[in-house]
């Protein structure tokens, strides 16, 4: 199983509010409480909850529905989106 292709750009820690599975993490902005803007880095990572683990998330929801590779497709696809809506592109 290939790594998630994530670039980092910490558009998902910026989005929390859209997606009701994460909105506990909003600290009022929309933007996930452990989210550290100015290095865009998760600042307690490797305690981060199974939510903000595609890993993780594909084999406890999704593994029975999906391919791996598909799976990473999908939620690629949701990347772009977000890129695409983002004021800083």
């Amino acid at each position: 199983m290939q790594p998630f292709p994530c670039n980092q750009c910490g558009l998902c820690c910026r989005n929390v509010h859209l997606a009701e599975e994460t909105r506990f993490l909003d600290r009022g902005d929309g933007t996930c409480r452990h989210h550290d803007l100015p290095s865009k880095r998760c600042t307690i990572y490797n305690d981060r909850p199974d939510i903000c683990r595609v890993d993780r998330q594909y084999e406890l929801h999704y593994a029975n529905r999906y391919g791996w590779d598909e799976f990473v497709k999908l939620n690629v696809q949701v990347c772009e989106v977000l890129q695409e809506q983002s004021p800083q592109g």
